[in-house]
């Protein structure tokens, strides 16, 4: 028998969805190793995933593609009105601003040099896939793998060329399993799950349907039909081509199963649009099941997991797709310290001990959001089994006079969705504590508003760095942008000189870029709102450590005896590396 083929690569991406296309684009711009593989021939068929994020974009921006995203996305402004109606053409029962909508823009645009859009996966995984062959990367499409193992020097897997059906094996040094729900790296891999029943089932159909005339003066990203006298308990349009291309959830009563035949499918979508001339054509229908699932670990020796395959919850809030473009955020520059030599490997265990708790932090939010749906459908009064004649007869009394209970409690429902539509907390707020995180013992800020709708910006070690503009000869940047994801910055104040040649000092000894950045009035990267002085949580001469993937690793609130003795021991936490020089 012929000997089975082999290469081998530094990381084995498995799965080419955003957070494979965004793990694969890293790691080769970073001149690391890798291959990626996935079983399906092309990117994705259909939208899925749309709502991309700040923190998400600020990913995309890192890797030079948000030019290209925003021009194909709808961007924020389009995605500010939210409607709730009993069908496309007819009444509208309720409106809320969405997504940094009305009031609260300024707090979105204050949070980021970036802003939202709205984005469906088979738009944006190209534009991805672009960027990882623009840096050199591999990515294989129609290459299944079949089987992973482990030993403690490297990971196998076994790969099914399925056009032709032949296999070869890849021996790496690290597997990261982005392969989605049914994660073939998460079973034989050994990864165990935290999970909950299914609360139940649902489907999403990609529409082409022109609606202009209906959806363009409250321009949204979503459309909620709340149809009266149905089984459907309400239906979520999600606009991904404004204003004829819809990928649109339908939830049953009780969350029954749906029957999803093409008669029935037409049926319910036509019921929603309500206006017989409308062309209509279904191009995908997807069931799925409303999932409330974690993986207990993201790494199990050399196998790691990420997005789908490490975390799967209803669409409630769109986190999904944007978690895992910051789970290979996080990763890959680790992964890229470790291979070279420049860490230990203990600062790869951060990266479960840092995502994971975000991850179910967002399951439980995503969950929560869609327990909150309940209180918006109790207080419009349409129920299963109602007639069309009784439900639109609560919706009359609800609109006119005696009224006014009924609307009281509409909108405190309403308002109750803000937590899944204007969640900038928890879209901006992730908060790591791990090894590669040095507490400072300060107790981290805290606000009298709720920490799930309102960002609060703070350098604390563990947070994401905060954004304020700057100005370098005479053009505005990002303090994100004082940052690279292939170094260490440390940011220090116009006293901060000491820091500046202790930066110098141990660089040199640790072998790993840390940039010494002044910020301050009057400094080459010139405070003159002085917006970082006001947020930065440190004097003039004090520093903040910020790792590649921008968040704070460690600070010093003023001058310190020993500042390259200090920083060498922070560096050296960080790193899982001795600290004596």
């Amino acid at each position: 028998m012929a000997q089975m083929r082999r290469e081998t690569t530094d990381v084995l991406v498995v799965g080419a969805g955003p957070a494979g296309l965004v793990a694969s684009a890293l790691l080769s711009r970073a001149g690391i190793s890798s291959l990626t593989v996935t079983k399906y021939a092309t990117t994705a068929d259909s939208p899925r995933a749309h709502v991309v994020n700040q923190r998400a974009n600020e990913v995309f921006r890192d890797l030079g593609v948000l030019d290209a995203v925003m021009e194909r996305a709808m961007p924020q402004e389009m995605m500010a009105v939210q409607p709730f109606a009993t069908s496309f053409a007819g009444r509208e029962i309720i409106r809320m601003t969405a997504f940094g909508g009305g009031s609260r823009n300024a707090d979105y645009r204050c949070a980021s040099p970036t802003e939202m859009c709205n984005l469906g996966q088979h738009a944006l995984e190209p534009i991805l896939l672009e960027a990882v062959r623009g840096f050199g990367g591999d990515v294989r499409f129609e290459h299944e793998v079949v089987s992973v193992s482990q030993t403690p020097e490297q990971a196998t897997a076994v790969v099914r060329d399925r056009r032709d059906g032949s296999e070869y094996a890849i021996d790496a040094k690290f597997v990261i399993g982005c392969d989605g729900g049914r994660s073939l790296v998460g079973e034989q891999g050994g990864f165990s799950f935290e999970s909950r029943p299914p609360l139940g089932d649902a489907i999403t159909v990609w529409i082409e349907a022109d609606l202009t005339r209906y959806a363009s003066y409250r321009a949204g990203a979503l459309f909620f039909v709340c149809a009266p006298g149905s089984d459907d308990v309400l239906s979520a349009w999600t606009c991904v081509e404004p204003w004829t291309g819809w990928s649109t959830i339908f939830f049953q009563h009780g969350m029954a199963p749906i029957d999803r035949s093409e008669d029935a499918v037409l049926a319910k979508v036509r019921a929603a649009i309500d206006d017989p001339d409308v062309d209509v054509r279904i191009k995908k229908v997807r069931s799925w099941q409303v999932n409330d699932v974690v993986a207990d670990e993201y790494r199990r020796g050399r196998l790691f997991l990420a997005g789908d395959a490490a975390h799967r919850h209803p669409p409630s809030n769109g986190l999904g797709m944007n978690t895992s473009v910051q789970d290979a955020y996080n990763l890959v520059w680790k992964l890229g310290l470790v291979l070279g030599g420049q860490a230990g490997e203990g600062l790869l265990d951060t990266y479960h001990a840092e995502r994971r708790p975000e991850g179910r932090k967002i399951v439980d939010r995503a969950i929560r959001s869609l327990g909150e749906m309940l209180p918006f459908i109790q207080a419009l009064g349409f129920r299963g089994g109602q007639t069309y004649e009784e439900a639109m007869a609560i919706l009359d009394h609800m609109h006119g006079p005696g009224g006014e209970e009924q609307r009281s409690a509409l909108l405190a429902a309403t308002d109750l969705l803000n937590g899944q539509f204007n969640a900038h907390g928890v879209e901006m707020g992730q908060r790591y504590e791990s090894g590669a995180v040095v507490d400072d013992g300060m107790p981290w800020p805290t606000s009298d508003r709720d920490p799930d709708l309102y960002h609060l910006p703070t350098t604390h070690p563990g947070a994401h760095l905060p954004h304020v503009w700057l100005e370098r000869d005479t053009r505005p940047i990002s303090s994100i942008d004082l940052c690279d994801y292939g170094r260490f910055t440390l940011i220090v104040g116009s006293d901060g000189q000491d820091w500046v040649t202790a930066a110098e000092t141990v660089s040199a000894e640790l072998g790993i870029r840390i940039e010494p950045v002044s910020v301050g009035l009057g400094q080459a990267h010139n405070d003159t709102l002085c917006a970082w002085t006001r947020t930065r949580e440190t004097t003039d001469r004090g520093c903040v450590l910020v790792r590649p993937d921008r968040f704070v690793a460690w600070r010093s609130a003023g001058a310190v005896a020993d500042p390259a003795s200090t920083l060498r021991e922070a560096m050296a936490q960080v790193l899982d590396r001795p600290a004596a020089p």
